[in-house]
């Protein structure tokens, strides 16, 4: 899709990074004709890893981060879900911009195409109850089936490279420079303040210069000190997930056996895939969600023990815990975002595999959960001048109380949703689960279960945030810097439903 060149170049706007937030710009940007762009990106999976995280049993987390075209959308797991109402406007109640759930709605709908199910899969799956909520609409708590991000035609993974990066390069005026790791960022200082203007960048073992005549817009948090600003890197967010595999009844038709890579199980997905575009090649990993509150809580009549539950953690919040805390003491907010996994994952093991290095026999089904809102903030700042060290990455998982004790209580609801029906039909009574130490007992036993498997979800954002500096922000709402670290607080869903938002920045251009 992209080109390589050593050649010195120059175009209108420079956009620095190939990731989501990139092609996006460099679809939506050239819509107007006066301008030319260059876009500059590098390969696959940066690979990064937490510094060992105290509340996690020392454990070091893998942060795994897109860096091919088209940035984390081409690794994620495909899923697409909205945020909420309230976590989109409380940026605006910091003071952050004046973005809204109502100004950014559009481009929700702008970036995605909704494909039914078809005909035959509607008549196998049959008539269900109708569900009253749209997850879409900023205002869903229950239960639903997920959107995935796969192409309806060709049954392959749809994401910011095929959706935005193919149509960009048609354009006149449009180039994608391929293995381009950018050294430098060049900047112009002036009485107005400091611009961005280009890029120093290596190509095949060759340093040169892609300059912009009207300026560079930056797609990564690795920005070098020509501004003093300590807030650089801070604020880092993200959302942990764990969950419980439980044993499923013989004949449930799971994925366990593609995930211990059983000979016959590959070979017929393989085949299903490669002739008739069909079977579990062509969804994704997760195939229900659902927006959950801490059940123990929820109700009229447990209002005032929320807020003194609230109060026992946080009594005085002030800035960005205040808003968190507003949004959780709201009984039609969320504390955690669950979601099935139809396979077994077992997140006490270390290794390369997300779902363990030693699975077991037989069939399972996992129910995880994922923390919405944070209260812990970390950081993430360069360990060296080498643009290729990795940076020191610590989110500090867990060093705030109330993220534990809320994703305990969100846990001990997984252990009570999996004993009701319809989903206990499906389970083995008192079968096997993924861990001796997943059979809960109590909120302590959560706790620990949790600081043993909790691990990072691949959301994390924040490090140059679109807040007032003495707030402690970077940037603010006339980006320039463009991508998830602007956020200055992480939505609480999967992040990239709300990565599709660049026209913004286009009718500033």
């Amino acid at each position: 899709m992209g080109v390589k060149t050593n050649e010195d170049l120059e175009a209108d706007y420079v956009i620095v990074g190939g990731g989501t937030f990139s092609l996006v710009l460099a679809a939506r940007l050239p819509e107007d004709d006066r301008f030319g762009m260059t876009l500059l990106g590098s390969e696959a999976d940066w690979q990064l890893i937490t510094t060992p995280q105290t509340e996690l049993s020392n454990r070091a987390i893998k942060e795994p981060q897109g860096k091919l075209l088209g940035g984390s959308s081409g690794i994620n797991g495909k899923t697409f879900i909205a945020p909420s109402k309230a976590g989109i406007d409380a940026w605006s109640k910091l003071c952050a911009t004046d973005w809204t759930w109502e100004k950014l709605s559009p481009y929700y709908e702008k970036s995605y195409t909704l494909q039914l199910p078809d005909e035959a899969t509607r008549e196998y799956i049959g008539e269900l109850d109708s569900f009253t909520a749209d997850p879409f609409s900023g205002n869903s708590i229950g239960g639903y089936s997920n959107l995935v991000a796969v192409d309806y035609e060709t049954k392959t993974r749809s994401y910011a490279a095929t959706g935005y990066g193919l149509p960009a390069i048609q354009r006149p005026g449009v180039r994608i420079l391929t293995e381009a790791m950018v050294q430098r960022i060049l900047f112009d200082a002036s009485d107005a303040g400091v611009t961005a203007t280009g890029g120093r960048r290596l190509c095949k073992g060759k340093l040169s210069t892609i300059k912009a005549k009207k300026e560079a817009i930056l797609d990564q948090f690795n920005i070098p000190v020509v501004v003093e600003n300590p807030n650089v890197g801070e604020n880092l967010q993200g959302h942990l997930m764990s969950g419980i595999s439980f044993e499923v009844k013989e004949g449930v038709i799971t994925g366990d056996p593609l995930l211990r890579q059983e000979q016959e199980a590959v070979q017929n997905t393989i085949q299903l895939y490669t002739k008739h575009k069909a079977g579990p090649m062509t969804i994704g990993g997760i195939q229900s969600s659902a927006f959950m509150r801490i059940i123990e809580y929820h109700g009229p009549n447990q209002q005032e023990a929320k807020q003194a539950y609230l109060n026992k953690f946080i009594p005085q919040p002030e800035g960005r815990d205040q808003a968190v805390r507003g949004i959780y003491a709201d009984d039609n907010e969320p504390t955690c975002s669950m979601f099935m996994f139809l396979a077994q994952a077992n997140l006490h093991q270390t290794g390369k595999s997300f779902v363990g290095q030693e699975l077991l026999p037989g069939n399972f089904l996992g129910l995880g959960l994922e923390l919405s809102l944070p209260f812990c903030r970390g950081s993430a700042h360069i360990a060296s001048a080498d643009p290729n060290v990795p940076p020191t990455i610590d989110l500090r998982y867990f060093s705030n109380p109330l993220d534990l004790d809320t994703m305990a209580r969100n846990l001990l609801d997984v252990e009570r949703l999996h004993k009701a029906d319809p989903l206990a039909q499906f389970l083995v009574h008192s079968g096997q689960r993924n861990h001796p130490d997943a059979f809960l007992t109590d909120l302590e036993s959560a706790k620990k279960y949790l600081r043993d498997t909790a691990t990072a979800a691949y959301h994390s954002c924040g490090t140059v945030a679109m807040l007032p500096r003495e707030k402690g922000g970077v940037v603010n709402k006339k980006l320039r810097v463009w991508d998830v670290s602007v956020f200055p607080l992480v939505p609480p869903a999967n992040i990239i439903s709300t990565v599709y938002a660049a026209d913004i920045i286009r009718s500033d251009a």
